[in-house]
């Protein structure tokens, strides 16, 4: 028997809960795991439950039964396919670090998606990915074509069938036409713990400031730069005897660590837009060896 994952938003009101479990419960359904979490400040409602049919119910059936319960709350929700392995593309300029600790990841089982092409704009880690037998794309970017580059990488995403762009460490500012139409499905590494120390070089500012940690955040992509929710951050202690590349040197590793939990939690639902923010439910003891290795 398979988990199901219900995934589930609306606005906050009294009997939410027992209404769905209701509903698992009359459907020959058992509950392995129910996280939820009401924000009062936005009155939003956030739920992500997993759990096992009994009765050997398909996914269609279940979709079909729950559809008049998400009708009476006004529900944005999902039942999720547990043998679902997410179209993923990766997207790489010079700084190869991401991408090889992602591909590491995903050769051994860890991040179980299926890879279904990388883009760059420069030919850096061809052979890197042919060698994984992914199909590489290099699409240049430059001023003047820069329209024709992304209708070229959209085009990409629709043949391929993605539902998940990663910019592991892309240095190219995407047009808002772009993040429009991928809202909350382009995810980045930004080399800084945000809001702090955002631009180009967040290491050599960090070190001009004398800080004690350094960072990286990992969110999903909209039209204000390095702006959108975040979804996993993380810190690694530095001194004053270490120099700016002791810094780049440290933060690389933070930044393949948070990329990776930020696109883990994306491909098992637990994350969840709420306006500027996410809600971004753990991974439970019982559930995090399945989730792992897919």
């Amino acid at each position: 028997m398979s988990d199901f994952t219900l995934t589930v938003t609306c606005q906050t009101r009294r009997g939410i809960v027992a209404r769905i479990s209701g509903f698992l419960a009359e459907a020959g359904c058992n509950i392995r795991d129910l996280a939820q979490y009401d924000d009062t400040e936005t009155e939003m409602f956030f739920a992500r439950i997993t759990f096992v049919s009994e009765t050997g119910a398909k996914l269609d059936s279940l979709r079909e039964g729950f559809a008049a319960v998400a009708e009476e709350f006004g529900m944005i929700w999902d039942i999720h396919d547990p043998d679902h392995r997410m179209k993923v593309i990766l997207m790489v300029s010079r700084f190869g670090h991401c991408l090889n600790d992602l591909l590491y990841r995903w050769r051994i089982g860890a991040l179980p998606i299926d890879i279904v092409a990388v883009i760059s704009n420069h030919m850096d880690y061809q052979k890197t990915v042919v060698n994984h037998d992914i199909p590489f794309h290099c699409i240049k970017v430059t001023k003047e074509n820069k329209p024709q580059a992304e209708s070229a990488i959209m085009d990409v995403v629709r043949d391929t069938g993605a539902e998940l762009i990663v910019l592991a460490r892309y240095m190219q500012i995407l047009s808002d036409e772009m993040c429009q139409k991928m809202s909350g499905r382009i995810i980045n590494i930004h080399h800084s713990f945000l809001p702090s120390f955002k631009g180009a070089n967040p290491y050599k500012q960090a070190y001009e400031r004398g800080v004690k940690l350094i960072g990286a955040t990992s969110h999903y992509v909209t039209a204000d730069l390095d702006e959108g929710p975040i979804i996993e951050q993380d810190t690694v202690r530095v001194t004053h005897a270490q120099s700016p590349s002791d810094y780049v040197s440290l933060g690389r590793d933070v930044e393949s660590q948070v990329l990776a939990r930020a696109i883990h939690a994306h491909i098992h639902h637990r994350v969840f837009l709420n306006g500027n923010k996410t809600v971004v439910f753990p991974a439970s003891p019982g559930s995090y060896a399945s989730e792992r290795m897919g």
